[in-house]
């Protein structure tokens, strides 16, 4: 197979490969993008059919397409969202090559630039730029084997609606965003839910009267960089659970519990048809409970240092899940339970990344994106620079940076 001679490659059509695109096509930089989706907009096409942003409309910042409607507080809905990003690959006229997987990133032999293997074609590349994401594998533990057979399992990115699962109870596992969103959507079904959840935080919706959200972008919280946190495993921790549906609402577990939904802690095991539970349930009810109490004192001091005029009153302090008891073990059957729905998270792979480029965690080594390897990028991760690179708020200003890093070295590698 012949190769075919570029500049730069761009893995992964998503919102970093996009407008990693965009700021290179402003420079002029001869580029393509690589999306194995056969259409723009794939992450979001995974998501339930209720789906809406859980960041306001304003927070959708894609460099030449940033949200200008009259909505600034709403939340998109899941095909609103779609539509964006068809037109935003369409009408900024990107070269992306859809239904094209990238599968191998080596350095070329003997010389230097990057060697890109597809199913399609291959590309020697000057740069390469890796917008693939964090988000590839779903956290599905090995036990879940051990579940029956005749029990529907699915990640959260497989869920459309609470319609198209078999009648009986649900096991929804993790608490995050979309543990949360889709637990809360079971149970105003009618559903029968079973909650396994962790330690994820929460924020309010609103808090002294603006969007939680509104006041963190405002308070440099997502400006953070890394040096800023406790440890650098802390970077993968999941985001506080909060709703964008019903144009936003609050996500409180605390809640849940005097809806009915039965909260458990996290999944052990499961065989025999049953499941072993830690009783760690209350453990992580005070983590979010804490989350929550932390991020309002922030939020209060910036608003007491910048002298600023906000009402008073914090959200009421709840306590119903810490009534329900610790179970260790759960008998599927006597449960009802006949679907599980994975929301635990997901695992990210670059491992078609043929250099040690990884930490121990397995999380690129960069300086906001830049490796120590010439020419390879990577853009779209949370805390490549700040807590906003991987969000639509922030993916703009380091899709920025690669690119005008890209357009600064052109021409220093010759391919031949």
């Amino acid at each position: 197979m012949s190769i075919e001679k570029i500049e730069t490659v761009i893995v992964g059509g998503g919102q970093a490969g996009l407008t990693t695109s965009y700021w290179l096509k402003q420079h002029g930089r001869e580029h393509i993008v690589l999306e194995r989706a056969d259409r723009p907009g794939h992450a979001w096409r995974q998501r339930w059919d209720s789906f809406t942003l859980v960041t306001p409309n304003w927070a959708f910042r894609l460099p030449g397409a940033a949200y200008a409607g009259e909505d600034r507080a709403g939340f998109m809905p899941r095909a609103e969202i779609i539509a964006r990003f068809e037109r935003y690959a369409t009408d900024t006229r990107l070269p992306v090559s859809f239904g094209v997987e990238a599968t191998t990133v080596e350095p070329l032999a003997g010389r230097p630039g990057y060697h890109v293997r597809t199913g399609a074609a291959d590309f020697a590349a000057s740069n390469v730029v890796m917008a693939t994401g964090l988000y590839q594998r779903p956290r599905i533990p090995a036990f879940a084997a051990g579940l029956p057979a005749d029990v529907l399992q699915l990640p959260s990115e497989a869920y459309r609606n609470p319609g198209t699962l078999p009648a009986g109870a649900v096991l929804v596992v993790g608490s995050g965003q979309s543990g949360c969103q889709i637990a809360e959507e079971l149970g105003k079904a009618g559903r029968r839910v079973y909650f396994s959840v962790g330690g994820a935080g929460r924020a309010p919706r609103r808090y002294r009267g603006k969007d939680t959200y509104e006041w963190l972008a405002l308070a440099g919280f997502f400006d953070r960089t890394l040096d800023k946190l406790p440890s650098p495993k802390a970077r993968f921790a999941p985001n506080p659970h909060v709703s964008g549906a019903g144009g936003g609402h609050d996500l409180n577990l605390h809640q849940f519990a005097r809806d009915g939904i039965t909260l458990l802690g996290h999944l052990v095991g499961a065989g025999d048809g049953r499941i072993g539970l830690a009783p760690d349930l209350h453990e992580s009810l005070a983590k979010c409970d804490q989350f929550e109490a932390r991020l309002l004192d922030m939020i209060d001091g910036y608003i007491t240092a910048g002298g600023l005029a906000a009402p008073e009153g914090r959200p009421p302090a709840r306590q119903d899940g810490y009534a329900q008891p610790l179970v260790t073990e759960l008998d599927i059957r006597a449960a009802g339970i006949t679907s599980v729905i994975w929301a635990a998270g997901y695992r990210f792979d670059f491992s078609l990344v043929k250099l040690p480029v990884t930490d121990a965690d397995g999380f690129p080594v960069q300086q906001r994106g830049v490796t120590n390897y010439p020419g390879l990028y990577f853009v779209g991760l949370p805390w490549l620079h700040t807590q906003k690179s991987g969000l639509l708020l922030g993916v703009g200003e380091d899709a920025a940076f690669v690119a005008g890093h890209i357009a600064a070295n052109a021409g220093v590698v010759n391919l031949g």
